[in-house]
């Protein structure tokens, strides 16, 4: 449920509609109520699961990198139709190689501390990026230092928000 991030089992045959389709999730509408589904949940509402990342063959470690950057920007909040790179959630990205396959570490944040979406946040990026082939491992950091304002996002965030 949006925004308190509570866990919620609709019952099939509920009527509703979709006001937000980005990034492979769903934000529905029922009720009065706005309720995120994840993506693996598609076919529950006639919905297409999206395709899995793939790097090209021979890939170079900035493909990779570039990868890992594509998924992040597949990463919305379900109130805030701007994903969380353009948002400036995303404050770092680290890859640690460890044979052929590499752990990957992200330092993030919230627009503000209370959000009752920031499990949802999180677990979203952490899926996102272990679905990139060689990850084996994703551990997502929740940081408020420096703390998220709204200089952080990028113009085109700014532009779809209305925030000048």
């Amino acid at each position: 449920m949006v925004p308190s991030g509570d866990v919620v089992n609709l019952p099939e045959g509920t009527a509703g509609y979709i006001t937000q389709a980005l990034g492979g999730s769903f934000t529905v509408f029922i009720e009065g109520n706005l309720f995120r589904l994840a993506g693996e949940d598609a076919d529950a509402i006639g919905k297409e699961l999206l395709a899995p990342p793939a790097l090209p063959e021979n890939y170079s470690e900035q493909d990779f990198r570039d990868l890992i950057w594509k998924q992040l920007k597949t990463c919305y909040d379900p109130e805030i139709p701007v994903n969380v790179v353009e948002l400036g959630l995303i404050y770092a990205v680290r890859i640690e190689p460890s044979g052929d396959q590499r752990k990957i570490e992200v330092d993030m944040t919230l627009t503000a501390a209370g959000c009752g979406m920031g499990d949802i946040l999180l677990e979203d990026v952490r899926s996102k990026i272990e679905l990139i082939p060689s990850v084996s491992e994703t551990d997502v950091n929740l940081v408020f230092d420096p703390p998220w304002n709204q200089s952080l996002m990028s113009d085109a965030a700014r532009l779809e928000l209305g925030v000048f």
